[in-house]
């Protein structure tokens, strides 16, 4: 990239520190948020995510910001959003009549379905871009945010003349699986053994054997690419008994484990080869969790807690994200909030702002309490960023950054279960309306009287993919699971076909452990 654009970006970002303030003093301060929600990453990654295109619609979350009155939002799609799905979060403003807020609303769409990040397809059409201008212009300033940033946003932010709310590009490297370790590192955080900035097979064997070496008793190591994300580009290689023999290994390799079935070892080495990875330790114990914690570093370099979440993986090889429970349990939850802001400090000093996540193993056995391991950074918004923003979004509550607890204006802890994840076969044909019937005659539908109810999101994938996402919210972890519980019920109820199939889902609202 040229210095002027360097130059000319650096410029930009300079403004986001004076609009942040000002949102943040002053709820009824004038200004545009444009909303382009590109999965602006690998694609051949993502085509193994069901249904990603209608990921998308998670962030439509942000319509909280129309609360403030003077505020104007701008949404970017590659394809249509149902109006009643509009229609379903505006009419949750509290306090903001929908037609008012609908007024400063902007719904934009590109009709343009191909498997390509949503930025791309805006930077290419011109006329597009003017018309951003124009509205900008008309209710400036402005910011930009976006589900993760890369160069592209980058481009875009600089053709719009507006900041990127989010991390600098050129910072990425920062957030891969290689960069995730050398930052742990700087943190003194604990991770896993193992290593990083690896390319090729013969890198990767080397890798094995020396963590062999180490750890003479492993019997299992994970192979991660560097920009794999939701669990998709992670192997799980099980060692043979010549466990330091580099010819044993690297037939032991050809037997590489991954989440999808698309994955083969040619295709996978051949992007390990591209974006380079990691090898590390698989860790077994008695008891195992999979916590995550969210934070933010402001535009002026302050890092936040903005969450913590106990994370529910599966898939064939337990490394795919399938939802999630707010927020972390108590007798750990402290300590990995500790190591997240540690990790944001460095991170901080680094350059970076924006949201972003970091993910937990905790560990536990009958000699020795909890064990902290970090093992990865997530420099954009993740799994957990939908469900927390709900939870903002119908609440108006805060987060306590001393005990990680959620409480509404009245004081009323808050608590949920939540997943992207819910799918079945007998759920395809659901439109919009169809879903709302149902929520609506059977009174499942969040309640702002109580506090307590459903929220779904990403309800496009439903007709054609028979998946959606939902958070439950409860005044308890033991309401907001049996909420999860008896929507799924009512869900394979109402479209009763034989055909349900939730066995993944099991351990997000049947698991006895979390509420102890």
């Amino acid at each position: 990239m040229p210095p002027e654009n360097n130059d000319a970006f650096a410029q930009l970002q300079e403004q986001l520190q004076s609009i942040w303030t000002s949102v943040s003093d002053n709820d009824s301060f004038s200004h545009t948020s444009l909303i382009v929600p590109s999965l602006s990453v690998d694609q051949e990654e993502l085509s193994k995510v069901q249904g990603a295109s209608f990921y998308e619609e998670r962030l439509l979350f942000a319509l909280i910001r129309l609360r403030n009155p003077n505020a104007r939002l701008i949404y970017v799609t590659s394809q249509p959003v149902h109006p009643d799905v509009v229609d379903y979060y505006l009419q949750l403003l509290v306090g903001v009549p929908a037609a008012h807020a609908k007024r400063r609303l902007q719904m934009l769409c590109l009709y343009d379905d191909s498997p390509r990040a949503l930025t791309e397809k805006v930077l290419e059409r011109p006329r597009v871009l003017k018309r951003l201008r124009e509205w900008i212009a008309e209710h400036s300033p402005a910011y930009l945010t976006c589900y993760n940033t890369t160069m592209l946003e980058r481009r875009l932010a600089l053709e719009l003349g507006i900041p990127l709310n989010g991390v600098d590009p050129v910072l990425l490297p920062l957030g891969t699986k290689s960069g995730s370790r050398q930052i742990f590192a700087a943190a003194k955080v604990p991770h896993p053994a193992g290593f990083e900035d690896l390319h090729t097979e013969d890198d990767i064997v080397e890798a094995l054997c020396r963590l062999a070496e180490q750890r003479p008793t492993i019997r299992r190591a994970v192979v991660k690419i560097n920009e794999g994300f939701s669990g998709e580009g992670n192997g799980v290689f099980n060692y043979p008994e010549r466990k330091t023999d580099p010819v044993a290994v690297r037939q032991s390799l050809q037997a590489l484990e991954w989440s999808s079935n698309q994955e083969n070892i040619k295709s996978f080495l051949r992007k390990y080869r591209q974006m380079g990875g990691i090898v590390e330790e698989m860790i077994d114990a008695e008891e195992v969790r999979s916590p995550s914690v969210q934070m933010r570093i402001h535009p002026d370099g302050t890092p936040a807690l903005v969450s913590s979440h106990e994370q529910v993986l599966g898939g064939k090889t337990g490394q795919v994200y399938l939802g999630c429970r707010f927020p972390a349990r108590e007798d750990y939850r402290l300590m990995i909030q500790d190591h997240a802001l540690r990790i944001g400090q460095v991170l901080s000093r680094r350059g970076v702002i924006g949201r972003f996540g970091i993910d937990f193993l905790l560990t536990r056995s009958a000699e020795q309490d909890w064990q902290v391991h970090a093992l990865e950074i997530n420099l954009r918004m993740g799994g957990t960023t939908p469900p927390f923003h709900a939870l903002e979004f119908l609440t108006s509550g805060t987060l306590n950054a001393e005990t990680g607890i959620f409480c509404a204006p009245t004081g009323q802890e808050k608590f949920y279960s939540a997943t992207d994840n819910l799918k079945s076969p007998a759920y395809r044909g659901l439109l919009p309306e169809d879903l709302f019937d149902i929520i609506i005659r059977n009174k499942i539908q969040y309640q702002p009287d109580s506090g307590t109810g459903v929220l779904f999101y990403m309800i496009g994938a439903l007709s054609q993919y028979g998946k959606l996402g939902m958070t439950c919210i409860g005044n308890s972890p033991a309401e907001a699971d049996e909420l999860f519980r008896r929507t799924v019920a009512l869900l394979d109820r109402e479209t009763d076909t034989g055909e349900h199939a939730h066995g993944e889902l099991e351990p997000l609202f049947d698991n006895p452990v979390y509420m102890e």
